[in-house]
């Protein structure tokens, strides 16, 4: 009976001691009170007051409740060990449970161990095996992997902290952020759970049904899916890849805005387009790009390099896939080139102010100023249109002012224009060139040329007028010309050549403009190595590409609607077909004067024309002819009716 007074006596006075060691202001030495256990046993060791505390336990430091199974309480150091069902509120907001808890009260940190450990507030849930909580700061750590689940978005990384009070997460290593909608890997990051924003720095990446986003700084919102990148970030999709040093988007609509080294890569059909500052909508297909603005087309045979200030890309329909076919693609591309075009390939080069380029039937569409080289030839019109044919050129169209020019081996200028002109190419496998075939001249046709002899020498120069005519090549050399209607010939000897007769008029030699691969590239352009010829301008340079503006704010070109009805497309006109399938019957057909020995393939014209009277049948003149100048100096014999 005795032994129980004194075990109660030590009792009264531990509590009391609690009560009295009480900071009222809260202080960092404030002791933990003893609010209830089913049993309670008083342990001395060498200075320190230490009790033991069992079944429901229950103790308060501030407004911290801690409850477990088992609790050894030093009075002295203000440290206590818990086991079992260990659980501790802060207010009603956050709480914690685990297997094991040492906490600290002078530093008011708790360490929380078991199998699992869980910190939980109105926001989130963490699980791990390790928690680490210090409350006088509000900061949690777990150095071991953890979970965090909130309504949207579940969290596991190997480490990180929690700051309870800004709801800010610090995750490192191995971090893993799983979406319904999609799923983030990093290395570090932070994360809001108020805001729902997440902020990275170090390789990041974004994998969603849409596509895959990869970058090394930035931040990115995890509700409304909009995401600013930073340090050369990339969006990757099924159709395109985009990368730029900065990259700013939005998954939910797609749309997206790099700027600096800008390069956006369609996949189906090996474009590439480059810039300082790109837009691409994923859901439109349609892309935008700006400043220094380049575009790469690829193909087997060739590569088309298009440059302008302003580019466009436009994802289309293909009218010509049949519905359920699986071998022709679904869409195809058209590319739009605005303000100072240049465009470079190994058999054609262009230089205007407006391009479209329809990969569908690879058909180019050249407006203002256009003017476009092809070999040795250089083409101009109020509007002109490419046809290409497996990659290379094969026809020409050029309406309005239409003017052809190539120079010759003896750097004279053979010359044919007309109302509306039309060029037929012809591919050679073995020289790996096109070359002209022949031109269909109609309205206020004219042409000049000068004939060269066996030994390439000039023998005149023969000047031919008519509404209509067709001159036929080879070897880039005038094989024959036919006439539709009354021509008007003549022929000047090489002594009575006047300067000015050897210019039709507006003949322009801009071949100082003809853009080089290296020029849209912005490489060192090689020095000139072949002859410089005269032109109208001599000195007069192309001008320059403008640098583009980023400021753009319209997705399409402001002129598109114009630019849509002027590519639309146009049958050969009946004038066109019956030239070229119209009978000799209804022509009167010249050839020119040759010899038995072919001349320098790289002749662009022969000897000159003589008009005769041929029925049905064109007919060469006699190769046994020894007077050239005679023959060249007769006038066509034009048939009654014609």
């Amino acid at each position: 009976m005795n032994r129980l007074l004194v075990w109660l006596l030590v009792l009264l006075a531990g509590t009391a001691n609690a009560q009295i060691g009480s900071s009222p202001t809260g202080g960092p030495n404030e002791l933990v009170i003893l609010k209830r256990a089913d049993q309670l046993e008083g342990l001395q060791s060498g200075t320190e007051e230490i009790r033991k505390l069992i079944g429901n336990v229950q103790l308060q430091q501030k407004n911290v409740l801690m409850y477990c199974d088992l609790a050894i309480q030093n009075l002295t150091t203000n440290v206590i060990e818990a086991y079992g069902n260990v659980r501790m509120t802060q207010g009603d907001t956050l709480s914690v449970r685990g297997d094991t808890m040492f906490y600290y009260g002078s530093t008011r940190l708790a360490k929380v161990t078991g199998r699992t450990v869980v910190l939980k507030d109105r926001k989130m849930t963490l699980t791990t095996r390790r928690l680490d909580y210090d409350l006088s700061t509000g900061i949690a750590y777990y150095p071991v992997k953890g979970r965090i689940v909130d309504r949207e978005n579940i969290l596991t990384s190997r480490e990180g902290y929690y700051d309870t009070r800004t709801k800010l997460f610090t995750f490192r290593q191995d971090v893993r952020l799983v979406n319904p909608k999609y799923t983030l890997t990093a290395d570090s990051l932070l994360y809001n759970s108020l805001s729902k924003i997440a902020t990275f720095q170090g390789p990041t990446k974004i994998v969603s049904k849409e596509g895959t986003l990869m970058a090394k700084d930035g931040d990115y919102n995890t509700v409304s899916r909009l995401s600013n990148f930073q340090r050369r970030a990339t969006i990757e999709t099924e159709k395109y890849t985009l990368t730029g040093d900065t990259l700013v988007g939005n998954n939910a609509s797609d749309f997206y805005t790099a700027r600096g080294n800008v390069v956006l890569v369609a996949k189906n059909d090996q474009t590439t387009l480059t810039g300082d500052f790109g837009r691409y909508n994923r859901k439109a297909g349609v892309a935008r790009m700006t400043g220094h603005a380049l575009v790469r087309s690829v193909t087997k045979a060739d590569t088309m390099f298009m440059r302008a200030d302003t580019l466009w890309s436009f994802e289309l329909p293909n009218p010509k896939r049949i519905k359920g076919s699986k071998t022709a693609d679904s869409t195809y591309r058209r590319l739009i080139g605005h303000k100072n075009v240049l465009v470079f390939k190994s058999d054609l080069q262009s230089k205007c102010d407006s391009i479209v380029y329809e990969t569908v039937d690879s058909t180019i569409y050249f407006f203002r100023d256009p003017i476009v080289w092809s070999t040795n030839y250089q083409m101009e019109g109020d509007s002109v249109t490419a046809l290409l044919k497996n990659n290379r050129i094969y026809k020409m169209l050029l309406r309005g002012h239409s003017f052809v020019i190539s120079q010759d081996t003896l750097q004279n200028f053979n010359q044919v224009k007309g109302r509306t002109l039309t060029a037929f190419f012809g591919y050679d496998p073995q020289k790996d060139r096109s070359d002209i075939d022949r031109v269909i001249v109609e309205g206020n046709g004219e042409s000049l040329y000068f004939a060269v002899d066996d030994q390439n020498k000039m023998v005149g120069m023969n000047r031919v007028l008519c509404s209509k005519m067709t001159i036929r090549f080879t070897d880039r050399k005038v094989k024959k010309i036919s006439f539709y209607g009354q021509p008007d010939s003549k022929l000047v000897p090489p002594q009575e050549l006047k300067e000015a007769e050897k210019k039709l008029d507006g003949f322009n030699w801009r071949i100082a403009e003809r853009p080089t691969k290296a020029r849209l590239l912005g490489l060192p352009e090689p020095s000139a190595g072949g002859p410089i010829s005269s032109r109208t301008n001599p000195g007069k340079e192309g001008p320059a590409p403008a640098e583009a503006s980023a400021t753009l704010k319209r997705e399409v070109p402001v002129g598109e609607s114009k630019l849509k009805g002027l590519i639309r497309k146009t049958s050969a006109s009946p004038d066109t077909k019956a030239a070229v399938q119209a009978g000799s019957a209804t022509q009167k057909t010249v050839s020119p004067v040759t010899k038995k020995n072919s001349q320098p393939a790289d002749s662009v014209s022969t000897g000159t024309v003589k008009a005769v009277n041929t029925g049905t049948q064109p007919v060469s003149s006699p190769a046994a002819e020894s007077d050239l100048e005679r023959e060249l100096n007769k006038k066509p014999v034009r048939k009654k009716g014609n």
